[in-house]
């Protein structure tokens, strides 16, 4: 049964369970960077193959998507970097608790609080501690204008010099000067399929939803 007259938690408990969270969230952060890369490595294998075949369509499909997931995994490095700052800062302020007698405020972990909001893999367990945060004083109550996502769907003529960048690594040279070829559109994308399953057994939208599941 619940205790009305229940005292609230000590500062020092708080910060550890913030902590905790936080380092939780590393963990799985860190799962899913590594099922990343091993999505990312299947690709590679895929588009070597297709380039053996001269199959420069589909190749660049998948070179998009990992294009995408190396972009993902910048944006999860630069994730765990803030929650490690947000940890370190609670941990400081922890150290001056008995001088200071109670949590202060923070604008470093206001504005990675709020950056961190944004990432859709720590959108819910952010949005709890920050409101548990705002209760305690650390941060003020979150900005609408810091809480939009990151769209990086649209990566379509600016990034086409990246692609090729990145169709050269893998292939290593193997289909020599790249020429523009357009392959976002969905129709396209099925034909490219349909071609690489008939030809290589490689199937392009499974790939793609893979990597896109790991990425979300």
């Amino acid at each position: 049964m619940f205790n009305i007259f229940q005292s609230k938690p000590s500062p020092d408990k708080i910060v550890n369970k913030w902590c905790s969270e936080i380092r939780a969230q590393q963990r799985g952060l860190d799962r899913q960077l590594r099922g990343i890369k091993m999505e990312e490595k299947k690709v590679e294998q895929s588009i070597k193959q297709l380039a053996k075949k001269g199959d420069i369509k589909s190749c660049k499909i998948l070179a998009r998507e990992l294009v995408r997931s190396r972009r993902q995994k910048d944006r999860i490095a630069t994730s765990k970097a803030q929650l490690n700052s947000i940890s370190m800062e609670l941990r400081r302020q922890l150290s001056t608790l008995k001088v200071a007698g109670t949590l202060q405020k923070s604008t470093h972990v206001m504005k990675s609080v709020n950056q961190l909001i944004s990432v859709p893999q720590l959108q819910r367990s952010l949005m709890e501690m920050s409101k548990e945060m705002m209760k305690a004083g650390i941060i003020d109550e979150m900005t609408e204008d810091m809480l939009e996502s990151i769209d990086d769907a649209d990566i379509e003529e600016e990034a086409e010099e990246e692609v090729d960048k990145v169709l050269a690594e893998v292939t290593e040279g193997m289909l020599g000067a790249i020429k523009p070829v357009n392959v976002a559109k969905p129709a396209e994308r099925e034909h490219a399929a349909e071609v690489s399953e008939n030809e290589s057994d490689i199937d392009l939208d499974e790939m793609n939803m893979r990597l896109s599941a790991l990425r979300s």
